[in-house]
């Protein structure tokens, strides 16, 4: 048996995403809703955003997925909730689909991007994020979907990154305070949420990169 020194198996460096959050995959998620009880109310709109480092090692908005969802059998749908996001989830030009398969649809594309980043994890991102995530889960739970790659309990909240950066917790405040516009007249559509969290959540990320080396 040969007893010269072999050389080395170089390890396959983990993505700077991967190696920035200890494996997980931060996703910008953003739901709108007929309510705030995440087990009765509908689930109307859900968008996600996905994250990537550009070459110049700044964290940046990358491409985006957006469901509109038909409101599930008996769900409840409270007036002032639809007062607020300006949806008429039974309008016949709402070009609707089902739960089960808006979850299916942004849970494939997640696998593609852990996959593509070597990440071991989605971690969902929010503003208000126990929102997003109380309504994501109560969802698969009623379409009974596996292999659900978000971290069940875990997540990321720029309300308090925007705190602990700005002083400001309300989103529109928050984006304005990290330096981009605002536009009122947008607002609670599922994906321009989703979009200004993203670039909210990029910013302070990147604001510490000089504890990271990167």
């Amino acid at each position: 048996m040969s007893t010269e020194p072999q050389p080395a198996v170089a390890a396959v460096p983990a993505s700077p995403i991967a190696g920035r959050f200890r494996g997980f995959l931060p996703v910008i998620v953003d739901v709108e809703t007929g309510g705030f009880n995440s087990s009765t109310d509908a689930l109307l709109e859900l968008a996600a955003v996905f994250l990537r480092f550009d070459g110049n090692g700044d964290l940046q908005p990358a491409e985006h997925h957006r469901y509109i969802v038909k409101p599930f059998e008996g769900s409840r749908l409270d007036p002032a909730s639809l007062q607020v996001t300006g949806i008429d989830p039974y309008h016949p030009l709402r070009p609707a689909i089902d739960e089960a398969d808006a979850l299916r649809g942004l849970f494939q594309e997640v696998r593609k991007e852990l996959k593509a980043t070597g990440c071991t994890r989605a971690i969902l991102a929010g503003h208000n994020s126990f929102f997003d995530l109380q309504f994501l889960n109560a969802a698969v739970e009623r379409t009974g979907l596996k292999r659900n790659p978000f971290h069940p309990f875990s997540s990321f909240d720029t309300v308090t990154l925007a705190g602990v950066a700005y002083g400001q917790t309300v989103l529109s405040r928050s984006v304005t305070a990290a330096g981009f516009e605002w536009h009122d007249e947008q607002a609670h559509s599922a994906l321009y949420d989703a979009q200004m969290t993203a670039k909210l959540f990029c910013t302070v990320v990147n604001r510490f990169r000089g504890l990271y080396g990167r």
